[in-house]
C-alpha cells in the first residue's frame, strides 16, 4: 500500500516484527484449572450469603398488620400494582420517555386486577367456610358505591389496626364483610395457602408464573424494609448488590450508576430513561469503528505499547 493511500485511523501497518510460539490451549487449560480451584476453595471458606426466599407466608407471619394493610390497599386502589398501569392494568400512565407513552403503546399484556386476583379469588377457593361464603356474597351483591364506603371506612381505621391471637382487629363501623374477608386472607397467608392460591389462579397445580405473589409482596412495606437492611434499595446501588455484599457485581455499575444521579434519581420514569441512556451508549460503542477521530484514539494514545511492551521491546 502506498504511503499516500494509508489511513492511520483505519488501516493497520504491515507487521514486520518477529513471531513467538504460543500454546493457547495449554494456557487456557491452566487458567480454567486455577479458577476452578479458587472458586471451590472460596465457596467452602465463605459459603453462600443468600437469604431464604421471601414468600407471602413469611411476610404475613413476620408482620401480619402490614399484610392486612397491604390487602386493604389493594382494595382501595392505592397500592403500587393497583395504580401502576401497563402492562398490568389501565389505572396509570405507566413509564414514558418524554412525550412517548411507551407503556401505553405496549398495552396490558399481563392483566392483574388486585381486588379480584389478590383478595376475592383466593378467598373463593377456601372450602367449607359458610361464613366466608356469606361475606363474599355480601360483597359481590353490594353496589360499587357501597363497596367504596366500606373500604374507605376500613382504610381510615388502618392506623389503629391490631393483631392478637391470630385475629386482625380494626375499630371501624360500616365496613360490611371486610373484617371477615381480611382476617380470612391473613389466615390463608400465614398458613401458606395464599402462596399456592396466587400461582394456581390460572388453572393447574404446577406453574412457574410467580407474577401475582411477587407483585403483592412488592406492594408491602415489609419487602422494602428487608431490602434497606440488606443495602439493596436503588438508592443504595441495590441492583448490583448481593445480600451483605459491597459493592456487588461490578459489571452492573454502569447501569445502576444512572439511578444515583439527577434527573433519574427522582424521576417516576427512571427505568425507561436509564434504559434509553444505556441503549444510546450501546449504539455508540457499536459505532466506534466507523466514527472518524474516535476510532483513532487507541492508535494515538498508544496504550497498546504498554500492554504488549515485551513485544515492542524486542522488536
Amino acid at each position: 500500500m502506498s504511503k499516500k493511500g494509508f489511513r492511520p485511523d483505519v488501516d493497520a501497518p504491515e507487521y514486520k516484527g518477529h513471531y513467538a510460539p504460543y500454546d493457547i490451549i495449554k494456557e487456557g487449560t491452566i487458567a480454567i484449572a486455577v479458577v476452578a480451584i479458587l472458586v471451590l476453595f472460596l465457596s467452602i471458606l465463605f459459603g453462600s450469603p443468600d437469604e431464604p426466599s421471601v414468600t407471602v407466608k413469611s411476610w404475613a407471619n413476620a408482620d401480619p398488620i402490614d399484610f392486612a394493610t397491604t390487602a386493604i390497599n389493594e382494595m382501595n386502589g392505592s397500592s403500587i400494582t393497583a395504580s401502576y398501569g401497563a402492562p398490568y392494568n389501565t389505572n396509570g400512565s405507566g413509564q414514558a420517555l418524554g412525550p412517548l407513552k411507551l407503556a401505553q403503546w405496549t398495552g396490558v399484556t399481563i392483566p392483574v386486577d388486585p381486588v379480584k386476583d389478590f383478595v376475592l379469588d383466593p378467598l373463593a377457593s377456601v372450602p367449607n367456610d359458610s361464613d366466608l361464603k356469606a361475606a363474599l356474597a355480601m360483597w359481590r351483591g353490594a353496589s360499587a358505591s357501597q363497596q367504596t364506603t366500606w373500604v374507605t371506612n376500613y382504610t381510615n381505621a388502618d392506623p389503629k389496626m391490631t393483631f392478637s391471637n391470630g385475629i386482625i382487629s380494626v375499630p371501624a363501623t360500616n365496613v360490611g364483610p371486610l373484617p371477615k374477608m381480611i382476617n380470612e386472607l391473613t389466615e390463608m397467608a400465614r398458613s401458606g395457602a395464599l402462596d399456592q392460591a396466587l400461582i394456581t389462579g390460572k388453572g393447574g397445580y404446577y406453574t412457574t408464573d410467580y407474577t401475582k405473589p411477587l407483585l403483592f409482596i412488592a406492594d408491602s412495606g415489609y419487602l422494602p424494609n428487608l431490602a434497606q437492611n440488606q443495602h439493596l434499595l436503588g438508592s443504595q446501588w441495590g441492583m448490583m448488590n448481593e445480600t451483605n455484599s459491597y459493592p456487588g457485581q461490578a459489571w452492573l455499575w454502569l447501569y445502576t450508576f444512572w439511578y444515583q444521579v439527577s434527573p433519574f434519581s427522582s424521576s417516576a420514569n427512571a427505568d425507561v430513561q436509564v434504559w434509553a441512556v444505556m441503549m444510546l451508549l450501546s449504539v455508540l460503542l457499536l459505532l466506534v469503528p466507523v466514527i472518524p477521530g474516535l476510532r483513532a484514539i487507541p492508535r494515538k494514545v498508544k496504550i497498546y505499547r504498554l500492554i504488549w511492551r515485551e513485544h515492542y521491546r524486542n522488536s
